[in-house]
């Protein structure tokens, strides 16, 4: 059974980030919906690279997605957390127990404000752990806790996609992903 997931983007995400979740998570078969938080499916990414997304967000906010995973890059974590339709969306992803996730200035600027890691430990870009309440595992490349995954940059990007995938679907299939992917060191003790 195909999972879907949900990732969404805004003017100023980091491609790498972006691009690294989307293309991992789908070659592992799962059913990826890029969102565009803004007016256009147009978006130009935090190094200038324009990306085109599947949709508007405000078309996706009726479906159920098994995750919810944010990239991170300024500003665009900024117009993710800006966004009250995808922060109502994270929200209930929380409460129902399903994955959500975000790297680099995401887990700081978008989870953390909106409550969704409290009473959780999570990673960040080390440029805004101060903002996290608890860094105590800031220096880990992913950490998990319970149904949210967090992680630090884009050279953890694929580190990152691999865990989700382990979480979604099982370690089997990340290796699967990761081998020929030449990923070393997976998996990731998390």
């Amino acid at each position: 059974m195909s999972k879907k997931v949900l990732v969404p983007i805004a003017d100023g995400s980091e491609e790498i980030e972006a691009i690294g979740i989307i293309d991992t998570l789908r070659r592992a078969g799962a059913d990826v919906t890029v969102a565009s938080v803004g007016t256009s499916r147009n978006v130009t990414a935090a190094r200038k690279t324009n990306l085109v997304a599947d949709c508007l967000l405000s078309e996706c906010t009726s479906s159920t997605f098994d995750a919810v995973l944010l990239p991170g890059g300024m500003p665009g974590a900024q117009h993710l957390h800006d966004c009250e339709p995808l922060i109502a969306l994270l929200k209930h992803q929380a409460q129902s127990g399903r994955l959500y996730g975000a790297i680099c200035a995401s887990p700081a600027v978008v989870l953390q404000p909106h409550g969704l890691l409290d009473g959780k430990v999570a990673t960040c870009h080390p440029a805004f752990a101060a903002k996290l309440a608890n860094a105590s595992r800031v220096d880990q490349r992913v950490v998990v806790d319970g149904n949210c995954v967090t992680s630090r940059a884009p050279g953890t990007s694929l580190e990152f996609a691999l865990k989700v995938i382990e979480l979604l679907f099982s370690e089997d299939k990340a290796k699967e992903v990761a081998a020929p992917m030449l990923v070393l060191n997976y998996p990731i003790v998390a």
